[in-house]
């Protein structure tokens, strides 16, 4: 079924946004339209806007622009029809430049259709509203393009005439072309079954025929009179009209999206097709078809991968921040792109001579780092951004000798931060691959391996009836919950468009929320990432004014859905919804924000919040995500006006004075259910550490300390700080948790830990690396508590450019009487291999 969806929007997409360029010339953002000189010779474009030289040939014949309804609208709409048919045999490889993003943006919503519609809330009279509301504003934009033709007719204003006559050939156009795209795919529409979208079955929901003809209309309207308040008015118009389409359970979001660009993509062929240049009216212009725009482009309008958060890139870029080399790096948000990277890495290199030697130059680091970014450099001073990489190829053998833990809601982890991989006592093992493609403003990044793993062990009764207690009243849990694993998986797969430093991407994406090394409080890669649309603003800015004082500033947004999900809450009668060993059939909504602040380059502090809504029984709509962004207040568990499962979050860095190059203190904490933790520290769960750069006389050698605590000092039963409290919440059961493992800390629910780490860089990237864990888990919550501690040593090293190396060996020890009697030991031995083939394609 996912070919089949991926095969039909490939489909569409080459035969019908293929209309987005006429044979007219394609004017430039601000250009005046001239009259057409009908004997001059000149260089035609074809539909792709590829540019061939003509001899005889002379610019359209001025009866093109001779828009009268009767023959010539009929002339039009023929030759409007047959552009659309055989715009696929117009292709050229640089149309990927949009063709690739936009399939890549409507496969993801093909593959989420069903997900999302079942969201959805099912209260009749909301359906209702929003296929009324559809119904009118379709019938205001498509009416209103009719009236103004019948008032510039009343009026002798040929403005208006023309504006009416285009927009009905525009929705005319759009309405043949969607109603041929429904009969051949035959998709069932959303409230057919169990929304299963499935196509060929005889049914018209792909695409939205609304949504074109509201798109026809407004983009026609729009250019016709391109001043900002008409387009405000058509465009948003047009967006209602094409949202309420999916609220009614009449479209899916992907047939929304084909149905909106199939109509934009017609109205922008028929307005340079038969738009009169001698009447005023605005230009429109495809993005990617002006070569002298895409030379000149500027890199806050380039499009860039993210590194991958286990990459080298980030302890070399904190470390040259904690030296001072760096000093407008936000550590407290990441992933990066790479355009930022090279950014925060030219700003090293400014700083070195200031420096003066003191501490120690990193030659050897910033060289290693500007060879990695070499092609991002290019892109910061001018270059073309159209290029394609293989970024890796690796494999992980782990062998787990003795029971491991795997489970860090209720108890602990063994392998922690892994990006939620299975793992088991045995062998285990990880092969993947990863690469990205870059054009223009658009990007695209793969990242997808084979896991293997073991099964875990059963679990002994009493384990069983402590997590049925500990999360507030399951079903008692089967004996085997943790099975053997022989999967693909995508780690980060997404598709990005970056407009003035703002990159907006769709996709499986991993985040880190906060400065420890060890693990965020509020979001980290210890689970799978999450499929999610995210907002990031990926290069700080300066705020206006006063709030200039508040130094450079980067904030981020997110939306997405969680995985895994098996138990959720409603008030009597409902009661708990959920069973062991199936997901819930409306998985809930995780949406977070995130704002950080430099003021001055040895403090850098921010906020976050996060938020797990929506689910079975709770609706997603307008209503209930506005109720989970801006609700003060709370209620009792299950009711149907609940906001949400809430957590806000504070973390900073800060350079301590006197010691300025080499200790940097930070600290990250979240509290549940309240407004800051600045404000109600004593309600929070925290983590701090300190980071040495370097040792005194040992350069090449750092250390790092870190504590961390859910276990809350004032935590007792009568007010609700123990027990598990934090993580967890009693409406969404399955708690703070994505495909089963903490989006947060390690810690887990009601523990406190410590953690080491003394690093020997014996290069850029290679190193030798001891460390240290230790985990104590409250009695309050465990029936007769747990711990944990384990020490390890890891080494990477390179051989060549291409190839690297690392291994890592363990040694553990955990007791945790609820599981087994007396302590029990493991040792974990791991190798990776990975190639970095560095097979750029521009």
């Amino acid at each position: 079924m996912q070919l089949l969806k991926s095969m039909v929007v490939t489909y569409l997409i080459l035969t019908t946004t293929v209309t987005v360029l006429a044979q007219t010339k394609p004017r430039t953002l601000g250009e005046t339209i001239q009259t057409p000189d009908p004997v001059r010779h000149h260089v035609q474009p074809d539909w792709w806007g590829h540019h061939k030289k003509t001899k005889d040939e002379s610019f359209p014949d001025p009866s093109e622009y001779n828009n009268s309804v009767g023959l010539p609208l009929v002339k039009h709409m023929a030759g409007d029809q047959k552009a659309i048919w055989t715009s696929p045999f117009h292709l050229r490889l640089r149309d990927a430049d949009w063709l690739v993003p936009l399939g890549g943006l409507a496969a993801a919503l093909l593959v989420t259709d069903t997900e999302v519609s079942r969201h959805l809330s099912n209260d009749p009279s909301r359906i209702n509203n929003s296929r009324t509301f559809s119904n009118m504003g379709a019938a205001t934009l498509i009416g209103g393009a009719g009236g103004l033709y019948l008032l510039g007719k009343l009026r002798h204003n040929e403005h208006m005439r023309e504006t009416g006559v285009l927009s009905g050939e525009a929705v005319l156009d759009s309405y043949l072309a969607t109603t041929a795209i429904k009969s051949a795919a035959g998709r069932e529409r959303p409230y057919v079954g169990n929304a299963d979208g499935r196509f060929r079955q005889g049914g018209n929901s792909f695409p939205s025929e609304h949504s074109a003809a509201a798109w026809s209309a407004a983009g026609v309207l729009a250019h016709e009179y391109p001043g900002p308040l008409t387009r405000l008015f058509a465009y948003g118009l047009a967006s209602a009209i094409s949202a309420s389409r999916v609220t009614g359970k009449e479209h899916f979001p992907s047939d929304v999206l084909v149905g909106s660009i199939l109509g934009y993509l017609i109205a922008q062929h028929v307005y340079h097709s038969h738009h009169n240049p001698e009447i005023w009216g605005g230009s429109w212009q495809m993005p990617g078809r002006d070569r002298d725009e895409e030379r000149n482009r500027q890199p806050e309008r380039m499009g860039s991968p993210y590194v991958p958060l286990d990459s080298w890139v980030y302890p070399a870029i904190a470390r040259l921040e904690a030296m001072g080399y760096v000093q407008t790096g936000m550590l407290g948000m990441r992933p990066w792109t790479r355009l930022e990277c090279a950014r925060l890495v030219e700003e090293a290199v400014d700083h070195q001579r200031a420096l003066e030697n003191d501490p120690p130059v990193p030659d050897r680091l910033i060289d290693s780092l500007q060879r990695e970014f070499a092609g991002d450099f290019a892109l910061l001073g001018g270059a073309r951004n159209r290029s394609a990489e293989l970024e890796s190829m690796y494999t992980r053998f782990t062998g787990i000798s003795g029971q491991p833990l795997s489970e860090g809601y209720h108890f602990g982890q063994t392998i922690i931060n892994d990006f939620g991989r299975p793992y088991g006592e045995g062998f285990n093992s990880v092969s993947g691959i990863s690469g990205w493609a870059s054009s223009g403003p658009f990007t695209a990044y793969l990242r997808g391996e084979y896991q293997h793993a073991p099964a875990g062990p059963e679990l002994p009764l009493g384990a069983r009836q402590f997590i049925q207690t500990a999360d507030y009243g399951l079903p008692l849990p089967p004996s085997q919950l943790t099975f053997s694993a022989d999967r693909f998986r995508a780690l980060d797969a997404y598709v990005a468009m970056n407009f003035e430093n703002w990159q907006i991407s769709f996709g499986k994406q991993s985040l880190w929320w906060g400065p420890a090394e060890g693990g965020s409080m509020m979001f980290s890669n210890n689970a799978a990432p999450i499929t999610m649309l995210k907002i990031s603003r990926v290069s700080p800015v300066k705020l206006p004014s006063i709030l200039g004082r508040l130094g450079p500033v980067r904030t981020e947004f997110f939306i997405g859905r969680l995985d895994g999900y098996r138990f959720i809450y409603h008030e009597p009668p409902i009661g708990l919804i959920g069973q062991w060993g199936a997901q819930l059939s409306d998985q809930p909504m995780i949406h977070g924000e995130k704002i950080s602040f430099k003021p001055t380059p040895n403090l850098e502090f921010g906020f976050d919040r996060t938020t797990i809504f929506a689910g079975t029984g709770y609706p997603l709509t307008l209503n209930s995500f506005a109720r989970s962004m801006f609700s003060l207040g709370n209620t009792v568990a299950g009711t149907t006006v609940k906001p949400g499962d809430r957590r806000a979050g504070f973390d900073m860095t800060y350079r301590l004075p006197g010691l300025r190059n080499w200790v940097t203190f930070y600290t990250d904490s979240f509290t549940d259910d309240q407004f800051s933790p600045v404000a109600y520290f004593d309600r929070s769960a925290n983590s701090a550490g300190l980071y040495f750069s370097h040792l005194p006389k040992l350069p090449k050698i750092d250390l790092r300390l870190e504590g961390v605590y859910t276990d809350n000092p004032i935590g007792v039963p009568s007010n609700n700080l123990c027990c598990g409290f934090y993580y967890s919440n009693v409406t969404w059961r399955t708690g703070y948790r994505n495909d089963g493992n903490l989006i947060g800390s390690w810690v887990g629910r009601d523990g406190q830990g410590e953690q080491a780490w003394l690093t020997y860089w014996h290069g850029p990237r290679s190193y030798l690396r001891f460390r240290y864990r230790h985990q104590q888990v409250s009695a309050q919550f465990v029936p007769n508590g747990g711990k944990l501690d384990d020490g390890g040593v890891e080494a990477s090293f390179w051989l060549g450019r291409e190839l690297s190396v690392s291994a890592s060996l363990q040694y553990e020890k955990w007791d945790y009487p609820v599981l087994r009697p007396g302590p029990t030991s493991n040792f974990t031995s791991s190798v990776q291999l990975t190639y970095w083939p560095r097979w750029r394609v521009h």
